[in-house]
């Protein structure tokens, strides 16, 4: 790794000097650090890396060198979803797809053959040539599935989970407005959005609904074994 890491460096040493750019050495000491990482950094993190290796420079000026880095074909930036921009290693050659936890925004890297040529199969079959795709798969890690809790309100459900309705709590008004929506013990929703604000969008029985926090604060669930079928 460490003599891909030089070999990378001076390939990058080449290019910016090709180009005429200012403060090689500066450029040098970012990539140097970037290469040294196996993380999905933002541009703030990049700076608190740097600046443990003693290197004190602007945010804007890592930015522009982190972006010409990914023009140059050393990074890629990264947007995933309620994430800042990140970059990480673009490996020649080589592909990979991501896990991503909405809870603690853990990134995790993965690579399938079998799954790339079957992509590819199914481009094949519709007469469309692939050039490059991405998948990210929104989930929880193992760490946050271990620390959740059997039961939850609905409120804390995450969007594309499937749950099952365990209790119904509130006044005769709550439970009326619940009943004429068709929510009943036992049913299994999908949270189609939940922002953390305002309502609750779920998904039941090919019907879009649209619930209160505050009432989804009193409806218990827990995760469904399976999915419903399409």
């Amino acid at each position: 790794m460490k003599n891909n890491n030089h070999f990378e460096k001076g390939n990058f040493k080449t290019l910016v000097e090709t180009d005429g750019e200012d403060r090689i050495q500066d450029r040098l000491n970012i990539i140097d650090v970037f290469l040294g990482t196996e993380e999905h950094v933002t541009i703030e993190e990049m700076c608190i890396l740097l600046s443990k290796k003693g290197y004190e420079y602007e945010g804007e000026f890592v930015r522009k060198c982190m972006n010409r880095m990914a023009d140059l074909g050393f990074a890629q930036k990264k947007q995933f979803k309620d994430q800042p921009i990140r970059y990480e290693h673009r490996h020649l050659g080589r592909h990979h797809d991501h896990f991503i936890c909405t809870k603690c925004g853990k990134i995790v890297e993965f690579a399938d053959r079998e799954m790339e040529l079957v992509q590819a199969r199914i481009a094949a079959s519709h007469g469309f040539h692939m050039l490059q795709h991405r998948m990210e798969i929104y989930g929880l890690c193992s760490e946050c599935l271990a620390q959740r809790k059997p039961l939850i309100p609905l409120a804390l459900a995450k969007p594309g989970e499937r749950v099952l309705i365990k209790e119904m709590a509130g006044g005769k008004g709550s439970l009326s407005r619940l009943s004429s929506m068709g929510l009943r013990l036992g049913d299994q929703i999908e949270i189609i959005n939940n922002t953390g604000k305002g309502r609750i969008i779920l998904g039941h029985d090919n019907m879009r609904l649209a619930i209160g926090r505050s009432i989804a604060q009193k409806i218990v669930v827990s995760v469904a074994d399976k999915e419903a079928p399409d």
